[in-house]
């Protein structure tokens, strides 16, 4: 493992708060232009950015499985119209939901609140550096 410093918890930089402020943009734009349903599913994209890159600190293999069950959720919506916009998001809460719970389950949790939901991280964090 490399060298890194120990910073659980809550995190934003620079490069969040421009996907954020880009993203918004976007989201304002296509709202606007193009097609409400696209912007709020870009909105939706944004908000899990920052729940699971900055809240709960989600680790890729789970954040990349909630992706797949977007994207295929969306190209069956736009392909074939079903399921409709709102049952897209719908449907993919509960992998939200199940995302976060399997994240906060993890020695390794190290987002928003771990101090009480995780306190053996740092033991844990130490352990990995020992490897």
């Amino acid at each position: 493992m490399t060298n890194r410093k120990f910073k659980p918890g809550f995190r934003l930089s620079a490069i969040d708060v421009a996907v954020l402020v880009l993203g918004s943009v976007a989201v304002a734009y296509l709202s606007m232009q193009i097609s409400l349903w696209l912007g709020l599913g870009v909105a939706f994209v944004v908000a899990h950015f920052f729940l699971f890159c900055n809240v709960f600190r989600v680790a890729r293999p789970l954040e990349l499985g909630w992706s797949a069950v977007f994207v295929t959720l969306v190209l069956c919506c736009t392909l074939f119209a079903v399921p409709s916009w709102p049952l897209v998001f719908a449907l993919t809460l509960p992998a939200t939901i199940a995302v976060i719970g399997l994240e906060l389950s993890k020695a390794s949790y190290h987002g928003v609140l771990w101090q009480s939901i995780n306190p053996q991280l740092p033991d844990w964090w130490e352990a990995q550096l020992a490897k």
